[in-house]
């Protein structure tokens, strides 16, 4: 069986963020991956509905995805709507469809409240980061799942072959 890795859709072109546009990642993995059928690519809060674009969101006070999954923290848009339910939903969904499609590892966008893993901003929306995970990319690690930042493609490589 093929050891999959979930990708986030922005990283391969796609224009789901949030302010509808894309980040697109270009290496040669990444291609190489593609023609072995490899990637399995999600945007986490579009499968839970959330639409593009939609207003930024971060999580509240500099906390962390795993605390959004304990329930001690919520994920607040800057019009200061909570959308920790469509965050934790979408982390599930990520979760469902790793499982579903043996992804062991995960390449997600850095910086984002669902798929950052190295960081995040600090929930003031001033543009300052702080050292965490998103919701999503908590959930997968919890669940055995090895998540890379965009920033750590080398390191995934060497993992992933």
């Amino acid at each position: 069986m093929i050891t999959r890795i979930l990708v986030s859709a922005c990283l391969m072109g796609q224009a789901v963020r949030y302010d509808g546009a894309s980040k697109p990642l270009v290496h040669p993995a990444i291609d190489r991956w593609r023609r072995e059928g490899r990637l399995v690519t999600i945007c986490p809060e579009m499968t839970a509905g959330m639409p593009v674009p939609r207003p930024p969101a971060e999580i509240e006070g500099g906390r962390t995805g795993a605390e959004v999954l304990a329930g001690r923290a919520r994920v607040l848009e800057r019009t200061g709507g909570d959308v920790t339910a469509e965050f934790r939903r979408a982390a599930q969904n990520a979760l469902a469809l790793a499982s579903e499609t043996n992804c062991r590892f995960a390449l997600l966008i850095d910086g984002s409240p669902s798929c950052g893993s190295g960081f995040i901003y600090d929930g003031r929306f001033s543009g300052e980061r702080v050292a965490g995970e998103g919701v999503t990319a908590a959930l997968l690690r919890a669940n055995g799942i090895e998540v890379y930042s965009d920033r750590d493609i080398e390191a995934l490589v060497a993992r992933a072959g």
